[in-house]
C-alpha cells in the first residue's frame, strides 16, 4: 500500500455518503492523501475538480492535480491530461502534449489510449498523419473491444 493510501479510501467512503458540494470530510482526507503525494488521491481530486464533484468545478486545478499524479504514472491522469490538451480544458490546446500523453497513457496500461493514439495518426493529431500506423493501434484497439 502506498503512502496516504488508508486516507484516499476513506475519502472515497465519505465521497460515497454526502456528494454535496463542499462536503469537507472527505475533502480534507483526501487533502491529507495529497499531503503524502499519494497519486490515486491527487487523480480522484482532479476528476471532482473536472466534473465539478463535492468541489465547484475548476479545470485549472484539475490539470495541476492531474499534472502531479502524472509525474508519479498515474496512467488515468495521463489519459485525462491528454484529454484537457487536446480540447483546452484548464491548458491552452496543445495536440502535441496530448498525443505525448496519450502515448505515456498506453505504456503504463491504459487500454482507451490505444484508440486515441490511432485516432491521432490517422488525423495528424499532434503528430505527423501516419494510416499505416494508425492502422496497427486501431487493429489493437479492436482486439480489446475497444470501441472505434
Amino acid at each position: 500500500m502506498a503512502k496516504g493510501d488508508k486516507l484516499y479510501f476513506q475519502a472515497l467512503v465519505e465521497a460515497s455518503k454526502n456528494t454535496a458540494v463542499g462536503d469537507s470530510n472527505a475533502l480534507d482526507l483526501l487533502n491529507k492523501a495529497i499531503g503524502k503525494n499519494n497519486s490515486k488521491a491527487q487523480y480522484a481530486l482532479a476528476t471532482w475538480y473536472l466534473y465539478g464533484k463535492t468541489v465547484k468545478k475548476d479545470y485549472k486545478r484539475a490539470v495541476e492535480l492531474l499534472l502531479d499524479s502524472s509525474i508519479q504514472n498515474n496512467e488515468m491522469a495521463c489519459f485525462d491530461l491528454a484529454v484537457c490538451y487536446e480540447n483546452g480544458f484548464g491548458v491552452k490546446k496543445n495536440s502535441k502534449k496530448a498525443f505525448l500523453f496519450y502515448s505515456k497513457a498506453i505504456l503504463l496500461g491504459e487500454k482507451q489510449s490505444i484508440y486515441e493514439v490511432g485516432r491521432c495518426y490517422y488525423y495528424g493529431v499532434g503528430v505527423n498523419k501516419n494510416l499505416e500506423l494508425a492502422k496497427v493501434y486501431l487493429d489493437i484497439a479492436n482486439m480489446y473491444g475497444i470501441e472505434t
